[in-house]
């Protein structure tokens, strides 16, 4: 039986995986469970091309007890990121359905690698509030939309969830953030992630204000974290406030994103809020 993602207690703990193949993969997933992971975030375009095989997959995924959230972010394990058509990045991840995964990260991009690295202009008319400040990966283009909808079905229909993912990697205050949530809602996913930037002290906290207030406006579960450099806090700080996860590393390597935190540091911090509250 298929596990879900998105139903869980939360704040999800999530363990980043970036291996480059099944073995490498299945002793970092074992090292998570053991430190309290409640959820693994692997990276597929890491995988070596035989370790991508759908039985390959299967293996990784049914070898572990947590749910598994596949994601093709073009990135290589060890040459950073690479060029590829949608065709393939989307591939890969019904590979990772087929497989068993319990659901896959859609990015806000998807079939429209136009938007990939910043807004596009001709549609800089419309009135919304997020599209400011040339966001990356947000597509308002009524096509590209029914598009990502029809793909998200697609996964919905083979019985696994959607997390659609937006990385606007831009300052955004409470007003744009909320406004993008609710407009990626309509696409119809079971988990809305939003990435932004916080380089001073008051961007950060209107983050952790931001979070609470799509805790009470948005149906959907959101994760809001933000990049900069006052971006780490708020990566354990808004799951606390309500976020759906918080992604982990379990040790820093070369692959690492940095300003994730290490999953039991993520752990005991988030473990002592809730027995103070």
């Amino acid at each position: 039986m298929r596990k879900s993602f998105a139903k869980v207690n939360t704040p999800m703990l999530a363990g980043v995986v970036k291996e480059k193949d099944v073995k490498n993969a299945l002793a970092l997933i074992k090292n998570y469970e053991c430190v309290g992971a409640t959820g693994i975030d692997l990276h597929l375009s890491c995988l070596d091309e035989e370790s991508r095989k759908i039985e390959k997959l299967k293996y990784v995924i049914d070898s572990s007890k947590l749910p598994i959230l596949a994601l093709n972010y073009n990135l290589s394990y060890d040459k950073g990121f690479y060029e590829s058509s949608e065709e393939d990045r989307t591939n890969l991840l019904l590979d990772a359905v087929k497989a068993g995964a319990a659901a896959v990260d859609i990015q806000g991009y998807t079939f429209d690698l136009k938007s990939k690295n910043g807004f596009r202009e001709e549609f800089s008319h419309l009135d919304y509030s997020f599209i400011k400040g040339n966001p990356k990966e947000i597509v308002v283009d009524e096509k590209i939309i029914e598009k990502q909808m029809e793909f998200i079905e697609k996964v919905h229909s083979m019985g696994a969830e959607v997390l659609l993912s937006n990385h606007p990697s831009i300052p955004m205050n409470c007003q744009q953030v909320v406004e993008l949530a609710l407009f990626l809602e309509k696409r119809n996913p079971d988990i809305i992630k939003i990435v932004t930037i916080s380089d001073t002290e008051e961007q950060m906290l209107e983050a952790f204000k931001t979070m609470t207030v799509l805790k009470k406006e948005v149906k959907t579960p959101v994760s809001l974290h933000c990049g900069g450099k006052y971006g780490k806090l708020t990566r354990i700080v808004n799951p606390i406030l309500g976020g759906f996860m918080c992604f982990c590393n379990y040790e820093y390597t070369h692959n690492s994103d940095v300003n994730q935190p290490l999953l039991k540091d993520a752990k005991a911090v988030i473990d002592a809020i809730k027995n103070i509250i």
